[in-house]
């Protein structure tokens, strides 16, 4: 491919490739991450491989070190999992609660445009280039109802903690996709009614199913990120 192909080559695409290699573990996590070497896997220039990179670390799915380059984050542990659930189910239940109060017309009608978006994404496959899109809708569904509460700082935490759970790549067990949908549409109707005590049970019954479903995969070299 010569330069000026290249130079046209949308960082975005890169992105998305060299992130599916570290969540599937084709970059096994702690090794190093070449720019030239990924630069002639995905057959472009090292520039957007750097752009890439970057994004990456502002995620936390790498890190830079000094005069040494990149390399792919270690695994989170089941500890700090356990801990980032517990700090869910304190924000996100108060969260749906005060959307139930708060969230206008066009907040519900975007958060039931994502659930129908959602059905039409499920996530297949157990590889991220398969998933990703749901999983994206996932965390749009999350974060939309956290703003929807009306509160900027609660909204800003809850949307952090729903970023760090791609750093454990974690696996769910076959034909999640529809029961995380039918949660969060238990959620949505809660809203819908402006029943806030109700809001907030199915979210939280929603966080605890889904601890369960998404798990650190210690059995295998191979654990992938998942939703919720």
């Amino acid at each position: 491919m010569g330069n000026e192909i290249q130079q046209d080559v949308p960082t975005g695409r890169v992105y998305e490739a060299i992130k599916a290699m570290v969540m599937d573990h084709g970059i096994a996590p702690g090794a190093r991450v070449g720019i030239e070497a990924l630069a002639r896997q995905l057959d472009v220039s090292a520039t957007p491989v750097r752009e890439a990179l970057a994004r990456l670390e502002s995620e936390g799915l790498v890190v830079k070190r000094p005069n040494a380059g990149y390399r792919a984050t270690d695994l989170l542990d089941p500890d700090a999992l356990r801990d980032l659930f517990e700090m869910r189910l304190l924000l996100e239940p108060r969260a749906a609660s005060l959307a139930a109060e708060n969230a206008t017309d066009a907040d519900l009608q975007l958060l039931r445009d994502i659930v129908e978006k959602m059905r039409h994404h499920p996530d297949t496959g157990e590889s991220y280039a398969v998933y990703h899109r749901f999983a994206l809708l996932d965390q749009e569904f999350h974060d939309t109802l956290a703003r929807a509460a009306g509160r900027p700082l609660l909204a800003d935490a809850v949307t952090r903690l729903h970023a760090h759970l791609h750093l454990f790549r974690l696996t769910s067990a076959p034909g999640a996709a529809g029961t995380t949908i039918d949660e969060h549409e238990q959620i949505l109707e809660a809203l819908v009614r402006r029943n806030p005590e109700r809001a907030a049970e199915a979210m939280a019954a929603h966080l605890r199913s889904s601890r369960v479903r998404h798990r650190p995969d210690t059995s295998s070299q191979h654990s992938r990120g998942r939703t919720s």
